[in-house]
């Protein structure tokens, strides 16, 4: 399970992308960051957290639906201890998307308070999106707009470009392409991101992601595979265990034997599809 520490991120697109954000951050009165509220740490990109660490951030957990809700709880009480502004929500039904540009006024009540006591006219806001592939800034961003101002798709990388995008009068918004950093040093982060789909299926084995993901949903959420399969965590080991789903779920080749890379796609999809109810994979 080694593999992840040899993988080297950073197309061309994502060099060009990472400079552009650093020549547009002078334009900006904040940042907003957005993570997968299943992976608030593996998503949380660490060169974007360089590169914003002079402007005011709020960071938004998107995908809590699919997350664990009391591990989301754990999380936003984790960043506002580090002193980020920070809400959850869910860009696909809306919820507390309505709440964002209030957070983001009171992030920034300081800086427009000096403003008015100079006498200078009210003006939109400016603020940058930030986040890795497929977290979901897309959706947000036609939420927001409550318009189909960006493409969508589940699949990383559809965003390639910059675009000022008009929130009303009072807020303007500078969408960008998702950005990964150029390696990941701990194994499980890339783990974490292939299971949830923020990188593309099969860029890292198969083998190694189901057979991680099984180790920690037996760790974490035993009951969850209990309910989802009917097998007994207890006494089997990850192997065993993906035998056992391609049994239960009747993965199995012509000749009856397992067929062990349907069974990392069921059990993927039934991950990402909150078949096995809310999950996070980070822990604070």
């Amino acid at each position: 399970m080694n593999q992840v520490k040899q993988i080297q991120w950073f197309p061309g697109h994502m060099f060009k992308s990472l400079r552009e954000i650093r020549e547009k951050l002078g334009l900006m009165d904040m940042v907003c960051i957005l993570l997968d509220a299943r992976l608030p740490l593996s998503s949380m990109n660490p060169e974007i957290r360089k590169v914003t660490k002079n402007k005011p951030v709020l960071i938004l957990l998107n995908k809590m639906d699919l997350a664990d809700e009391q591990m989301t709880h754990h999380w936003l009480r984790h960043y506002q201890e580090e002193g980020y502004a920070v809400l959850a929500l869910d860009a696909q039904s809306g919820k507390n998307v309505s709440k964002i540009k209030t957070a983001a006024k009171n992030l920034l009540a300081g800086q427009l308070a000096r403003e008015k006591a100079k006498g200078l006219k009210e003006r939109p806001l400016r603020t940058m999106i930030l986040g890795i592939p497929n977290v979901g800034k897309s959706t947000l961003i036609n939420r927001l707009a409550r318009t189909k101002a960006t493409r969508t798709a589940n699949t990383p990388g559809v965003t390639r470009a910059q675009q000022w995008i008009k929130l009303g009068d009072d807020f303007e918004l500078l969408d960008t392409p998702g950005v990964l950093w150029p390696k990941f040093d701990d194994p499980k982060v890339g783990y974490h991101l292939a299971i949830t789909g923020a990188i593309k299926d099969k860029v890292l084995p198969e083998y190694d992601v189901a057979h991680y993901a099984i180790s920690f949903l037996k760790t974490a959420y035993p009951g969850r595979l209990v309910t989802r399969y009917g097998l007994d965590t207890e006494t089997l080991d990850p192997p065993v265990l993906i035998h056992a789903i391609g049994k239960t779920r009747g993965a199995l080749t012509k000749g009856g034997d397992i067929d062990e890379e349907r069974v990392y796609q069921i059990l993927l999809t039934d991950i990402r599809n909150k078949q096995l109810g809310g999950l996070t994979f980070d822990r604070p």
